[in-house]
């Protein structure tokens, strides 16, 4: 039986987190995506935090939560405008351990909270499963190019239900 780790906290995204972020962006791709993609869609996938002042600002511009062990970042969760997931990356080490479900549902929150209806995510074949359980319904299938490589992902969304207003009678 296995030790349960500390529970995992939420906080906002500093610039001064880039660097540990872009090491949890490249391992997670490493270590969690070889039974869906080739060795070279994972390296051309994983270069995209090669610039990290490039990786840093695309974190910069979206609303980015860190889940953290201990202070320590473990995963990244990014929103893009009210409505769209842009990024979810975890450490291989908190896999499966709910770190991911506890980022979306912070997402999930943050978007209803700027008052999206729905909420897209551009899933990877690797986290179709978890979005899928979450509620997601597929929409369509893509085929993007990074690196001169082809990487499959699946348009999802998830209708959210309206929070009531502050204040308002139940």
């Amino acid at each position: 039986m296995g030790q349960a780790l500390p529970k995992p906290a939420l906080r906002p995204f500093l610039p001064a987190d880039v660097p540990m972020l872009a090491a949890i962006f490249v391992a997670g791709i490493q270590e969690l995506t070889g039974d869906d993609y080739s060795e070279a869609q994972q390296e051309a996938w994983a270069s995209a935090a090669d610039d990290e002042a490039a990786f840093g600002k695309k974190l910069a511009g979206c609303l980015t939560l860190i889940a953290t062990i201990q202070n320590s970042p473990v995963g990244f969760a990014s929103l893009k405008g009210a409505d769209h997931i842009e990024m979810l990356f975890l450490h291989p080490s908190v896999a499966g351990q709910g770190v991911a479900t506890m980022l979306v549902d912070a997402l999930e929150k943050l978007a209803g909270a700027r008052g999206a209806t729905k909420l897209t995510v551009d899933a990877s074949d690797t986290a179709e499963p978890l979005f899928r359980k979450r509620g997601y319904v597929p929409m369509q299938r893509n085929t993007v190019t990074v690196n001169g490589e082809w990487l499959a992902n699946t348009t999802m969304q998830k209708a959210l239900v309206a929070a009531p207003a502050p204040g308002a009678s139940t």
